[in-house]
C-alpha cells in the first residue's frame, strides 16, 4: 500500500439472517475492498439491541483496516457491502438489520459532512463499540474525544457478552 494508507476502524453489527455468519462475511468483504487490507478484528460480542423492543440481540465486532480509500469512498463501499447482505435503509432507526457497518475512525481525522461524521457520533458511549476497539488497541486515542481507556472506564459493559471463537 502507498504512503497515503490510513488506519480506519469499522464497526460491524447484525441481528438478522444468522448474525455470526453475517459478521464473518462482512470481515471477508472488508478485506476484499480495493486498496484495503484487514489488519485486525476484535472478538465478537452479543449484546441487547438499542432500538425498538422485541428485536433479537446483536452480534458486534470491530475491524481495523489499512486503506487508501478516502472516507466517503470507504463509506460508499461499506454501504454497498450492507446492500449485498440485504440491508434496506427504509426501516425504523436502530431497527433489526442483517448487517450494519459504521465507519468509526479514519486515521486521526475529525470530519462532518452531510453523509458522514468521524469519529462516529456514538463511539464514546456504546460498549459494543468501545470494548471491541480495546480488543484491537487498548491504547487507542479517539480524535476529539480522548483516550479509549478513559471511555472504557466510564461506559459499563452491561449486557455485553464476549462470544466463544467461531460464534
Amino acid at each position: 500500500m502507498s504512503a497515503a494508507t490510513v488506519r480506519a476502524f469499522v464497526g460491524i453489527g447484525s441481528n438478522l439472517d444468522d448474525p455470526p455468519a453475517q459478521v464473518t462475511r462482512a470481515l471477508e468483504a472488508l478485506a476484499d475492498l480495493p486498496g484495503t487490507r484487514r489488519v485486525a478484528a476484535s472478538r465478537r460480542y452479543r449484546n441487547p439491541p438499542m432500538g425498538p423492543p422485541g428485536q433479537p440481540h446483536y452480534v458486534n465486532a470491530v475491524a481495523e483496516l489499512a486503506t487508501t480509500l478516502g472516507p466517503e469512498p470507504l463509506l460508499d463501499a461499506l454501504q454497498a457491502i450492507e446492500a449485498r447482505a440485504g440491508r434496506r435503509r427504509a426501516g425504523a432507526r436502530w431497527g433489526p438489520r442483517p448487517l450494519d457497518l459504521d465507519l468509526l475512525l479514519y486515521g486521526d481525522r475529525q470530519l462532518r459532512t452531510e453523509r458522514l461524521t468521524v469519529p462516529h457520533p456514538g463511539i464514546a458511549t456504546r460498549a459494543f463499540v468501545l470494548y471491541p476497539l480495546a480488543d484491537i488497541d487498548p491504547d487507542l486515542h479517539l480524535p476529539g474525544i480522548g483516550p479509549l481507556r478513559e471511555r472504557l472506564a466510564a461506559v459499563p459493559a452491561d449486557g455485553l457478552e464476549p462470544l466463544a471463537e467461531g460464534q
